[in-house]
């Protein structure tokens, strides 16, 4: 059996999946909940510090988006940090700890950006026995117009001032959540970096109106027959974090920077991709709260299943494997070569590629009387747009071309291992070759 456990910034827990700061971590009667369902760690909803009170919305806080099913694919949330009494959540975060050692518990802090608030509240953090903090720097809403959150995460000078507070006044690890409403998530990583951060997090949810009433003229959700924007999460942010985790992994200034990745995580698979992506663990939100608490069972079972198939004898086996696959685009080999090719025993006949192709990409797709479809070589340019709007699984794939084989589109060889390239005159990769 393949082991799980993961040992993050030397916090150890039976497994990678861990619950993000969010509803679900806001009291000890979830957390515990949690725990025997068994999830390996939680991040607890965000603290403030004492002073004037939080004070959430007494009516709809989400905003949905869904699929033609009606699968929840994302959820907007206008919810602030907890609005429980700061020592309340303390004595909560001790009890649950003392009970739990083997979990790991992060405590979420958002406070003003002063040294003094910092330095106020770290001992009394420490004093719980959390395994560490995390610096909500994202939170897209709410807090942001009084100076937190991701009003803190969009300037990388004030990420790196805080975070050499907190490394000033705290003693465990400290770990920077990161806002993905910034234009290049690289340069508040490389402050957070600078300041000495144990860690990143990210991302943090995207700013958002997912949708309007159109009755009442107001953005959902409302209070009040009036909305606000919020911060998005959920299945469908999950393309946006794993670029930005890729990113802050291959980038040179942050490189070894340990990560813990937020973003759409529902399935095991997700998990694979993000630590193949760089991630040492992953938080999950939106799944816990569509499906409850139970749905890590199919995580820990599905990653464990797929570790033990492909020989991973731990999840260190496979973090970061994806990473020196990453590039940019002008390093792409465009002497690469494939074509479609339909199965016309799976085909349901349905034409869907046939008008993809017809209408908005290359006719390459020719349809017969009887609706047969098949694939003219000489026009496919491979763009797989076929493949990803067909609705039958396999149906149509992408064959990759064998070293020497005749390009239809050029009537060329394909590069072999004897220097036989396809001569494409504007591609970089044959200029050089020649």
């Amino acid at each position: 059996m393949a082991d799980l456990t993961s040992d993050f910034l030397g916090i150890k827990s039976p497994n990678p999946f861990w619950l993000a700061s969010a509803p679900p971590t806001d009291k000890e009667y979830n957390v515990r909940r949690a725990f025997e369902a068994g999830w390996g760690g939680v991040v607890w909803k965000t603290l403030g510090s004492e002073g004037p009170p939080v004070v959430n919305v007494n009516g709809p806080r989400y905003g949905a988006i869904w699929g033609a099913d009606r699968r929840l694919l994302g959820l907007n949330n206008i919810e602030l940090i907890t609005d429980r009494p700061l020592e309340v959540n303390l004595e909560e975060i001790t009890r649950v700890k003392r009970d739990y050692p083997d979990r790991a518990i992060i405590v979420s802090l958002m406070v003003p950006c002063e040294e003094q608030a910092w330095k106020d509240i770290l001992p009394r953090v420490e004093a719980t026995g959390a395994d560490g903090i995390e610096l909500n720097f994202g939170c897209p809403h709410g807090m942001a117009e009084r100076g937190m959150g991701s009003a803190v995460g969009q300037v990388p000078e004030y990420i790196q001032m805080v975070t050499e507070w907190c490394k000033k006044y705290y003693s465990k690890p400290v770990i920077v959540k990161l806002t993905p409403n910034i234009t290049d998530i690289r340069h508040p990583a490389r402050a957070a970096n600078a300041g000495n951060a144990d860690a990143v997090s990210l991302i943090n949810t995207i700013n958002s109106i997912t949708s309007v009433n159109l009755d009442r003229m107001s953005p959902e959700p409302m209070i009040g027959g009036k909305g606000t924007h919020g911060g998005y999460c959920g299945p469908a942010v999950k393309p946006i974090a794993m670029n930005m985790v890729a990113e802050i992994a291959r980038d040179p200034q942050t490189r070894g920077l340990p990560i813990s990745a937020i973003g759409g995580v529902t399935t095991w698979r997700d998990a694979a991709e993000f630590m193949a992506l760089g991630a040492g663990n992953v938080q999950v939100c939106t799944a816990a709260m569509t499906y409850g608490f139970k749905v890590v069972e199919e995580m820990i079972s599905g990653l464990s299943q797929w570790m033990d198939e492909q020989g991973y004898a731990s999840i260190n086996d496979f973090i970061g494997m994806a990473v020196p696959n990453v590039t940019d685009w002008q390093y792409l080999d465009l002497n690469y070569i494939t074509k479609a090719s339909i199965d016309e025993d799976l085909c349901i006949k349905c034409g869907r590629c046939y008008a993809a192709c017809e209408d908005t990409s290359h006719q390459a797709i020719a349809m017969s009387e009887d609706r047969v479809f098949s694939v003219k070589d000489e026009e496919c340019v491979a763009c797989n747009l076929c493949v990803n709007v067909c609705p039958v699984e396999d149906c149509i794939t992408m064959v990759e071309m064998d070293a020497g084989e005749i390009d239809p589109r050029t009537g060329e060889k394909v590069p072999d291992e004897y220097g036989n390239w396809t001569t494409h005159p504007n591609n970089p990769a044959t200029q050089a070759a020649e």
